[in-house]
């Protein structure tokens, strides 16, 4: 039998999106996602058209968040997706936000 990691331990996920990700709807629909996933961290647009995001809660929903962001909402046209399993830090955030 093998062994997985605890899926209720605390994950840090750390993304970049990239294609038709910004004007389209996609930071509002990835914080309610997040939200629905109860998962804390944060979204923004970045000035080279990309979206980063980070999702920190149990690695199941952080992997369902990103999941989600492979698509992302109906008008968004997501390329690529560049995902990284962090450490979870110190001061972590307690709610998901949407950051500039």
């Amino acid at each position: 039998m093998s062994h997985r990691p605890d899926s209720q331990s605390t994950a840090q996920l750390h993304v970049w999106v990239e294609g038709r990700v910004q004007g389209v709807m996609f930071r509002e629909s990835t914080r309610r996602q997040a939200e629905a996933l109860g998962l804390a961290g944060w979204v923004r647009n970045l000035p080279d058209g990309r979206v980063e995001a980070c999702f920190i809660g149990p690695r199941e929903r952080c992997e369902r968040a990103l999941a989600f962001v492979r698509t992302g909402p109906p008008h968004a046209d997501v390329t690529r997706v560049d995902a990284r399993w962090e450490n979870v830090g110190e001061s972590r955030p307690r709610t998901f936000e949407i950051r500039g």
